[in-house]
Formats: C-alpha cells, sequence, structure tokens
C-alpha cells in the first residue's frame, strides 16, 4: 500500500496499534523503528509490539479490501 492508501485507512486503528504502524514504517515521515526500540518508548515486551503490528496490519488490509471490493461492486 502506499503512504495516501495507508493514512486513507489509518483511523480504524486504536491508539497503540497507530503509535506501532507510525513508528515502525516511519509514518511520521521519521526513521523507521525497531520492534525493539518501539517496544521500549511504550514500556512493553518486544513480542507484545509484535502482536499489535501484525493486528493492525490485518485490519488495514481487511478493511482496504473491503473497501475495493465495494468499488468494484463485488
Amino acid at each position: 500500500m502506499e503512504l495516501e492508501k495507508i493514512n486513507e485507512y489509518i483511523h480504524i486503528l486504536d491508539e497503540r496499534e497507530k503509535e506501532v504502524i507510525v513508528g515502525r514504517f516511519g509514518l511520521d515521515l521519521q526513521k523507521e523503528k525497531t520492534q525493539r526500540e518501539i517496544a521500549k518508548e511504550l514500556g512493553i515486551s518486544r513480542s507484545y509490539v509484535s502482536r499489535i503490528e501484525k493486528r493492525a496490519l490485518m485490519k488495514l488490509f481487511h478493511e482496504f479490501y473491503r473497501n475495493e471490493r465495494k468499488k468494484r461492486g463485488s
């Protein structure tokens, strides 16, 4: 997904999911961060960051897919 597409759907994420996705992929125009760096900032484990990231990406994907199907009239 391109940056505009991600920004179009980012509102569906909760605050913690947004923090993780924005940090991981540098969506705030900062350097991309590792899961370990984000974990330290948020005071959670790296594995929890990984789970949040995976859940958030799935939410974004499903919302994108659902909207694309609507556009095509399927």
